[in-house]
């Protein structure tokens, strides 16, 4: 399993409990208010609405703050802000390639704080098109074990496009075609096996593993891009072990 995979579930486990979590109840409502305003404030006819609330919701976000974020991105109350969607390409330390996805309604901000946890860490910005083709966007959904097993999820995913199902010890990863997800997504509701998340993310095609003093750079990169306001996600094409992932805890 791709060490990337399992330190993004476990930075996932981690963010519900520690102390950004104001951040990271923002970054979801925002999500949420650009989903209805792009597809309407219904979560039946909006899928990626109703995937940005359900993460929300599994990540302890009030129902009131939830509700709020659909009616001012629908229009039905008012006070929301124009959230552009902007992608910036990087390479960290070790020559690990990154895609950095920002909501913003201040382009020049965003850049510029993005531009800077870059440099103060190791890394560069790059020419859109350097790193992109690295990765592919693909649907992931991941899946609480709750006494499951691979199989378990395999049977019931199988049939509806899933790609793989990937054990991260506590979790399964689900991985399909972007344009599966809500077909893999509901296969799973249907089977009554409960999910975290389901979204389309960058999965990288190549990947460049890591010694401890490498990980422990690029995470301090990571951390410092996601500590944006304006940074929604970030993506990165690099594998550390088990043993390494430990080590740095």
């Amino acid at each position: 399993m791709s060490g990337h995979s399992k330190w993004a579930t476990t930075k996932h486990k981690k963010a519900v409990v520690d102390a950004k979590r104001g951040k990271m109840f923002a970054k979801l409502i925002k999500n949420i208010e650009v989903a209805a305003r792009t597809g309407g404030g219904d979560p039946g006819g909006n899928p990626t609405l109703y995937d940005a609330i359900q993460k929300a919701k599994k990540s302890s976000v009030p129902n009131d703050n939830i509700d709020r974020a659909v009616k001012r991105g629908s229009g039905a109350e008012a006070g929301g802000a124009e959230y552009q969607t902007i992608t910036y390409e990087g390479y960290g330390p070790n020559g690990v390639a990154v895609l950095i996805e920002c909501l913003t309604d201040n382009r020049n901000r965003a850049a510029a704080e993005v531009r800077t946890a870059l440099t103060r860490n190791g890394g560069t910005l790059a020419d859109p098109g350097s790193v992109s083709y690295l990765f592919t966007r693909k649907g992931v959904i991941v899946v609480p074990r709750n006494g499951l097993t691979e199989d378990d999820v395999l049977l019931a995913v199988l049939e509806a496009g899933a790609e793989e199902v990937n054990d991260l010890d506590d979790a399964f990863e689900v991985v399909c075609e972007a344009g599966d997800l809500v077909a893999v997504r509901t296969a799973l509701q249907d089977a009554k096996i409960d999910y975290d998340s389901a979204e389309a993310q960058f999965v990288p095609s190549v990947e460049v593993p890591l010694d401890e003093e490498g990980a422990r750079k690029i995470f301090r990169l990571i951390d410092a891009l996601e500590d944006s306001d304006d940074v929604q996600n970030v993506y990165a094409n690099f594998d550390v072990s088990d043993e390494v992932m430990e080590a740095v805890g």
